[in-house]
C-alpha cells in the first residue's frame, strides 16, 4: 500500500529557465564584447585584459553561472499529496498539512503583470502569523498546479484577497 501513497503525490519542479537564459545572455554579451575589443595579431586572437569592462562582464557571467549551479543543487520541488503540501529542497523539507490551513486564496498579485489568470496561491496557517505565498509561475506545469490547488481549495475555507495585496476577480 505504500506504493499507492507515492502514486497519489504530484511533484512540481522549480523552473530554472530564467537562470539558464540569464547565464547565456551574459555569456553571449561577454563573447561579443570580447570579440569586438580583442585583436588579431599574427593569426592569434588576444583579449585586452586591461579593459575594466571585461572584468565587470566576467563578474556577471560568474555570478549568473554560480546562481544557476546553486539552484540546480537546491533541487526545489513542490510535492502535493492527498493530505499535505511539501516544499522540498535538497537540504530542507517543510510540510503543511491541509488540516492546518485556516484559509486559502487563489488569485493574482497586483504588482506582477504576467500572463495567465492565476499567479499566486496564498495560505494562512492556523498556528502561524505570516502567510505562505506560492507563486504558480515559478513551477513547471503551472496549469496543472493551479488545478491541484483548486481541488485543495474545495476542502479549505476561502480567504479575502484584498487584505494582502491581491486583486479580486470581477464577477462575470
Amino acid at each position: 500500500m505504500q506504493g499507492s501513497a507515492v502514486d497519489m503525490s504530484k511533484v512540481f519542479k522549480y523552473k530554472l529557465d530564467f537562470y539558464y537564459q540569464q547565464t547565456l545572455i551574459y555569456l553571449l554579451a561577454f563573447l561579443v564584447y570580447a570579440g569586438i575589443r580583442g585583436s588579431f595579431v599574427e593569426d592569434q586572437f588576444s583579449l585586452v585584459f586591461r579593459d575594466p569592462i571585461v572584468y565587470i562582464m566576467l563578474f556577471f557571467v560568474a555570478i549568473s553561472f554560480g546562481t544557476l549551479l546553486l539552484n540546480l543543487y537546491r533541487d526545489r520541488k513542490l510535492i502535493i499529496e492527498e493530505d499535505r503540501l511539501i516544499f522540498h529542497s535538497r537540504t530542507h523539507e517543510r510540510e503543511i498539512r491541509l488540516s492546518d490551513i485556516e484559509w486559502m486564496h487563489i488569485g493574482r498579485e497586483m504588482l506582477v503583470q504576467t500572463a495567465g489568470r492565476f499567479q499566486m496561491v496564498v495560505l494562512k496557517m492556523k498556528n502561524r502569523r505570516r502567510l505562505f505565498r506560492i507563486r504558480v509561475g515559478r513551477y513547471e506545469r503551472d496549469r496543472e498546479l493551479v488545478a491541484e490547488m483548486e481541488r485543495i481549495a474545495e476542502h479549505v475555507p476561502k480567504g479575502k484577497g484584498r487584505r494582502f495585496g491581491m486583486r479580486r476577480r470581477k464577477p462575470s
